[in-house]
């Protein structure tokens, strides 16, 4: 059954404030282009996403899928990618006892594969033309 997956800077618009998202596969370069690139289509099969799912799940951490920043350019899948629902908030004990989890004391990821990023909700504002009612809707015509 299909289900609706919220853009992660949607996401940060309807909290108000900067959101948590962790993606599985590697950041690329290529030139002047800087993309994620997926570790696997079968997302569900990612070891390092069901390590990290089962951690928050212990933690009582709460998560959901969420897709990529919405761009009006292009379309794209779901990956596997989740938004942590957590303040990121390096005061906040459950903050850093995740950013411990999935980072090194320099900042590194501790997990090969697994990629912690936070999108600003100043970053997400750029896009709130988005949530106008109708909006995808008249976007899916001229695509």
């Amino acid at each position: 059954m299909p289900r609706l997956i919220q853009h992660i800077d949607a996401t940060s618009r309807s909290k108000k404030r900067d959101v948590l998202w962790i993606f599985f596969g590697s950041y690329e370069v290529e030139g002047d282009i800087r993309y994620l690139k997926p570790a696997d289509p079968y997302y569900e099969h990612n070891l390092q996403r069901v390590k990290v799912i089962e951690w928050l799940t212990e933690n009582n951490i709460s998560y959901e899928p969420c897709g990529y920043h919405a761009d009006e350019s292009c379309r794209r899948s779901y990956d596997g990618q989740l938004y942590v629902d957590i303040p990121f908030d390096r005061t906040d004990p459950i903050y850093l006892k995740l950013e411990r989890y999935l980072e090194n004391p320099d900042g590194s990821m501790r997990l090969p594969g697994v990629i912690f990023m936070a999108t600003s909700y100043q970053k997400a504002l750029a896009n709130s033309h988005h949530d106008e009612p109708g909006f995808w809707e008249r976007w899916a015509e001229t695509f």
